[in-house]
């Protein structure tokens, strides 16, 4: 089954090499780390070998985000030993450099034998942990024989995801059975495990890590946007994470706000880098005041306009200012993004009807009336519904805040499960076991 699925993924990635590399050509992406990505171990993961290793394999920025916490845990609990961590998007290898070290953190390899097992060889991990829904077969194959222990963590299964893995349900099964430890997110979630080919008794319930994002770093536009609130006194909307066919409803909705809050400023972050050049055209067109994050000096006056985030890692902290926030992704059919960087500050939170990348999540802040669900049409009358009335905007988002503390708890049912699951696999010293026990 192996060989099988190794050839089907080399001929796919050779018959869409060329897309491959029109992306990287037009937009930069996968250029980084292409090396690391087909296999090569670089030379600053290999010169800081450890007898002890936990390798932690994080997508993009919301995955970081969520085992941020778990890793701060574990080196407090295993001091000696190494965490590294593999992303797969540019954006999540440089927050995983910031926070862990660059000499910690790396690319993921592609799902072939050649690649994985170049690492696993010069890692020598004694744990092996993906975080979310990341089964891949070959990496899952040769972590197990090579002796390390496997784990799925904050696992979930999206409703357009299941049926996909439902139809390789027997295939599935087999690759599943190499994990022995799966942590969901819900009881839904583990549900869903199981029916894809997980075995019952390897799944346990841990809770949603999202829910324990660190509060980000105060990067220094946010004390730019701290005076500027207080000095200029305009209403602050921040859209986050927005995709293509949002932004023109976004800024069709700021021109009405405009009318009333002639001071207003709308904070308009897109989520993929590679489409700011795209919104900045989009904004020439629209005839609305606007600049843009790469060109602005903090003594700039931004009230009456659009200010174009095209950053990264920004974002998050000025959820903290606004007034009212809307997260992106969700008045197109993509699923929608994460509103725990929103809730976290108790910023009143919007988002569209398309939310099922964080089902179980938004259906947590909706049963506590802690968020809106607005549509295209909804939108602009939303709100200024909020900007209008201080109490019901304060109640909002002092309800978000609220469910953000409610549902705490998810790291250390996690550290203690990746603990246990090392104690069993033998991998932790006597000593090790004893401290693991006080905590």
């Amino acid at each position: 089954m192996y060989s099988l699925y190794s050839i089907l993924l080399l001929l796919a990635l050779v018959v869409s090499a060329p897309w491959w590399l029109l992306e990287m050509l037009r937009h930069g992406k996968y250029r980084a780390g292409l090396g690391e990505r087909l296999g090569k171990v670089p030379d600053r993961l290999r010169n800081q070998a450890a007898a002890n290793t936990i390798w932690i394999h994080a997508v993009s920025v919301g995955e970081v985000l969520a085992i941020s916490r778990v890793i701060g845990d574990l080196k407090t609990q295993l001091p000696a030993w190494r965490i590294v961590v593999s992303t797969t998007t540019d954006t999540g290898q440089k927050l995983a450099r910031e926070r862990f070290g660059e000499n910690n953190v790396f690319y993921f390899p592609v799902d072939l034998p050649f690649a994985v097992r170049a690492f696993l060889q010069a890692l020598c991990p004694k744990l092996l942990v993906l975080a979310e829904s990341e089964f891949w077969p070959n990496l899952l194959h040769w972590a197990r024989l090579s002796g390390a222990g496997v784990a799925v963590v904050n696992a979930r299964v999206s409703n357009r995801s299941l049926p996909r893995y439902l139809r390789f349900q027997k295939l599935l099964r087999r690759v599943m059975q190499n994990v022995q430890l799966f942590l969901a997110q819900s009881d839904e979630d583990a549900r869903r495990l199981i029916r894809m080919g997980a075995p019952a008794e390897r799944v346990q319930v841990s809770g949603n890590l999202k829910f324990e994002v660190k509060p980000p770093l105060r990067p220094p536009i946010a004390a730019a946007f701290d005076i500027m609130k207080r000095e200029e006194n305009g209403r602050l909307l921040v859209a986050g994470s927005t995709l293509d066919g949002e932004e023109a409803m976004l800024l069709e909705m700021f021109r009405q706000v405009l009318s009333r809050y002639p001071k207003a400023v709308l904070v308009l972050a897109p989520r993929h880098p590679e489409r700011f050049d795209a919104v900045a055209s989009l904004l020439e067109l629209s005839g609305l005041g606007y600049q843009r994050r790469s060109q602005w000096k903090e003594a700039m006056p931004i009230a009456g306009g659009v200010f174009l985030l095209d950053s990264i890692g920004e974002l998050a902290s000025l959820y903290e200012f606004a007034e009212v926030a809307f997260v992106g992704g969700s008045l197109v059919p993509r699923g929608g993004h994460n509103v725990l960087e929103a809730a976290q500050f108790g910023t009143p939170i919007l988002v569209g009807p398309y939310t099922e990348n964080f089902r179980e999540i938004v259906d947590v802040f909706r049963e506590a009336d802690a968020l809106r669900v607005v549509t295209p049409q909804s939108l602009t009358a939303t709100v200024l519904q909020l900007l209008e009335n201080h109490d019901e905007r304060a109640a909002l988002g002092r309800r978000a805040f609220e469910v953000m503390r409610s549902q705490r708890g998810a790291t250390g049912r996690t550290v203690s499960a990746l603990l246990e699951l090392l104690s069993e696999q033998g991998a932790l010293g006597q000593a090790e076991i004893i401290l693991e026990r006080r905590v």
